[in-house]
């Protein structure tokens, strides 16, 4: 029987720009390794889809996304006692969204945990977050429980942070693999993060990962943009790539819309400072 470590299971939020449509190509870029760190961890899919490594760090600014993953790893049942009734109602959203008080972690957990489950796109912004649960294309609230359970045990022993992410990557080992996720260069992505990132910001990890290239190895997913090429022009690859996604809007309480099924191409570059084309296979 495999071990819950080597199994690839999904993230448990929706997260939007989260790699989940993408794995499969990420995972054939990546080099074996024994410390594994993500800086942008968002809804982790890449940590999620492979094998755990010896050493795991998942770290993100959002402190209630963070929050949520601590409550998981260290106190599932808590929180699948509180979501244990709980139906995906747009009246419950409401409920969470404009009116429930969390007090304490666990409770801020289940807040999040159920508006991730059923906004649209797992937008988190509560500006933008908007009812966008489907009976269809949702994880049903009987299957939330066996969910967080599966997820715990896969975050046992897992290091999550919330800190700035150059103090992230000065930090790391040395040889440490860094799966890094930024917001996009060129979107307008205040609509979509609790926390907005600047133009300062993307010089900042250039210049971290440039200081660090030659102790630990990165894979840098972005949107495909001249100006990050130009950024980057010092690193050993830039590849180009394009995968089928699709988003099932199913309701969006602003703009009293109903779609669904709509499939997308989402086209982006990798950014590697070594020769990913020759790795083994992680799950050989």
């Amino acid at each position: 029987m495999n071990r819950i470590e080597d199994i690839s299971i999904n993230s448990p939020f929706r997260y939007a720009g989260g790699k989940f449509y993408a794995r499969t190509l990420i995972l054939e870029h990546i080099p074996r390794h024994i410390h594994y760190v993500e800086p942008f961890c968002g809804g982790a899919s890449i940590f999620f889809a492979k094998s755990k490594v010896k050493n795991n760090w998942l770290n993100d600014i959002d402190i209630d996304l963070i929050n949520c993953l601590k409550v998981i790893r260290d106190n599932p049942n808590d929180l699948i006692e509180l979501l244990k009734n709980e139906k995906a109602k747009k009246e419950r959203h409401n409920y969470y969204k404009n009116i429930y008080k969390p007090q304490g972690d666990l409770e801020r957990a289940l807040r999040w945990f159920y508006l991730n489950r059923t906004s649209y796109s797992g937008i988190m912004n509560m500006k933008n977050c908007y009812w966008g649960y489907g009976e269809k294309f949702s994880m049903r609230p009987e299957n939330w429980g066996r969910n967080i359970m599966r997820t715990s045990m896969k975050l046992k022993d897992v290091k999550l942070t919330s800190f700035d992410f150059v103090d992230i990557i000065n930090e790391v080992e040395d040889d440490t693999f860094l799966f890094i996720d930024p917001p996009y260069y060129n979107a307008d992505q205040d609509k979509f993060y609790t926390h907005s990132f600047s133009k300062i910001d993307h010089d900042r990890l250039d210049k971290v990962l440039f200081k660090n290239k030659l102790r630990v190895k990165f894979l840098l997913t972005y949107d495909n943009s001249d100006k990050i090429k130009e950024m980057y022009n010092w690193a050993t690859a830039i590849y180009t790539k394009e995968w089928n996604y699709a988003i099932n809007r199913t309701d969006d309480q602003k703009n009293k819309t109903n779609k669904k099924g709509k499939r997308y191409k989402g086209k982006e570059i990798f950014i590697v400072n070594y020769n990913s084309l020759v790795q083994s296979e992680l799950f050989p």
